[in-house]
């Protein structure tokens, strides 16, 4: 099984700067079976850091299993949503923008 260690390390690698240019945003997950991380991305670069952010723009709720799938491609980031195994608190149109700063 693939840790959260593991996503993301390939997040950071999977990272297109191009589409996060002129961006300010700040990603929280939430992941109920494993360890909290956030993900901020400024003008361009992105910064991933164990545990609570601040003052996050939206916060992604799911388990492992999950985030795996969303970020392998394996799952459909709205199918998840729609079937309740990702939840989304604050400006979630911003979740839209993570297929586009980490392609699968």
């Amino acid at each position: 099984m693939t840790t959260v260690a593991e996503i993301t390390s390939q997040m950071e690698s999977k990272f297109n700067s191009a589409a996060a240019a002129g961006l300010d945003l700040v990603f929280q997950f939430n992941i109920t079976d494993d360890e909290n991380f956030n993900v901020t991305v400024k003008d361009g670069t992105c910064a991933l850091a164990q545990g609570e952010a601040a003052d996050p723009n939206v916060t992604l709720i799911m388990d492992k299993e999950t985030l795996v799938g969303v970020m392998t491609g394996e799952t459909d980031g709205m199918q998840a949503f729609m079937s309740g195994k990702l939840r989304a608190e604050g400006d979630m149109m911003l979740a839209l923008k993570l297929g586009e700063l980490f392609p699968a």
